[in-house]
């Protein structure tokens, strides 16, 4: 899984939770600043937890607050269980 990947996944499942085009959603925008409720948020969480196949820390948006740095994360995570 790479960034760009991630990136893609995360713009479009946030954009269609908001109902904008995925043109719509910047990368370097901030969770908080989207308009998804705490229970579109969890749902979010879910889905991307499914189709990662491992769970992410609970701490995880707090230390990478934007879509482009979640989507970096990711991607390392990715590589590390990989290569495990």
């Amino acid at each position: 899984m790479t960034a760009v990947e991630a990136q893609q996944w995360l713009i479009e499942k946030i954009a269609h939770r908001l109902g904008v085009a995925p043109g719509e959603v910047s990368p370097e925008q901030y969770f908080d600043e989207l308009d998804l409720d705490s229970t579109e948020a969890l749902i979010l969480a879910g889905e991307m937890e499914n189709w990662l196949g491992f769970e992410l820390g609970t701490t995880t948006l707090w230390y990478h607050p934007t879509i482009k740095d979640l989507a970096a994360h990711i991607a390392e995570e990715c590589g590390q269980r990989a290569s495990a």
